[in-house]
């Protein structure tokens, strides 16, 4: 057996994992995020490693027999580094795996979170084909890329970056610094700044979506925009990595039906003509646990 934990900014999933199905799930609340922002990045850093090492030490007490532990991260991971986490400032050049490791006497492993559910993701669906593109929606939006059945990290660790592919000139500053970032249309936060520029009013991407589907014209074009702007960048990445299976996850996947017709219509348009219609594009079934499970199949590929 193995574990696999997906880290957010404001709770971890543990998942104990048995083949490729999740025996046992704990979700714990831990704001890194608040962490990161009220105190020094060592005192952050030692926060992390303490909750970390108590929850899978727990899990370790009830499933002595797990063999390795993986953890989706999120940042820009370098040869098992966070180099960089900007939804967690000040976490740079960081080595999280080997104190853990040292801990818990297991082999750990850590890599990106997007990275790690595309892994997931690509054996859930019986490893199809030589790659897949996933594209994780939340309060950004994520992507991961397996080529030739591996995962592909990129040199620099920010390969798939897809939510600062640029869809709109001069359009919505970004968290990165630039603007008209995918994300900044096709992530939760970016459905309710459109709804919010349209009717005034700050609500959540789920509150959002259920106007929508109650037939709000407001909350239904925030919903087509993200996904004309999700299908914009798309488009980009298949030229580029042609691949021939998608899989859009992440919490706003949930919304799927309101985004998809908007979707496929601007990814027919704007696909080279030979990939139209080669292209599969599948809405995850793993709810949120392809993160774990792909987390803890990358720690089994490594060398104990």
């Amino acid at each position: 057996m193995l574990i696999g934990v997906d880290v957010g900014g404001t709770n971890l999933r543990v998942g104990v994992i048995d083949g490729l199905k999740v025996i046992d799930e704990q979700r714990v609340f831990a704001d890194f995020s608040g962490l990161c922002k009220d105190n020094e990045p060592d005192q952050t850093l030692q926060a992390i490693q303490t909750t970390l090492a108590d929850v899978l030490m727990a899990a370790l007490r009830k499933y002595p027999t797990v063999t390795a532990i993986g953890l989706g991260f999120p940042g820009f991971i370098v040869s098992g580094r966070v180099a960089q986490s900007p939804n967690l400032p000040g976490l740079l050049n960081i080595d999280l795996a080997t104190p853990l490791q040292q801990q818990l006497d297991r082999p750990v492993i850590i890599e990106n979170d997007a990275l790690a559910a595309a892994y997931g993701e690509y054996h859930l669906i019986g490893r199809p084909g030589n790659g897949l593109v996933y594209l994780g929606l939340g309060t950004g939006v994520g992507g991961g890329l397996i080529a030739d059945g591996a995962p592909y990290p990129g040199e620099h660790g920010v390969a798939m970056e897809v939510g600062h592919i640029i869809v709109e000139s001069d359009g919505r500053l970004c968290g990165c610094g630039n603007r008209g970032c995918m994300e900044q249309y096709a992530s939760a936060s970016g459905v309710a700044l459109t709804y919010f520029g349209a009717t005034g009013n700050q609500l959540t991407a789920h509150q959002v979506a259920q106007r929508a589907e109650a037939d709000e014209a407001a909350a239904k074009a925030a919903y087509a925009l993200a996904g004309d702007k999700l299908a914009q960048a798309l488009a980009h990445i298949l030229k580029v990595v042609d691949v021939g299976h998608v899989v859009i996850g992440g919490g706003m996947s949930a919304a799927w039906s309101l985004l998809e017709r908007s979707f496929m219509a601007r990814l027919d348009q704007d696909l080279i003509p030979i990939l139209r219609g080669r292209v599969q594009v599948i809405c995850s079934q793993a709810g949120d646990q392809a993160g774990m499970i792909g987390a803890a199949l990358l720690a089994s590929r490594q060398p104990s």
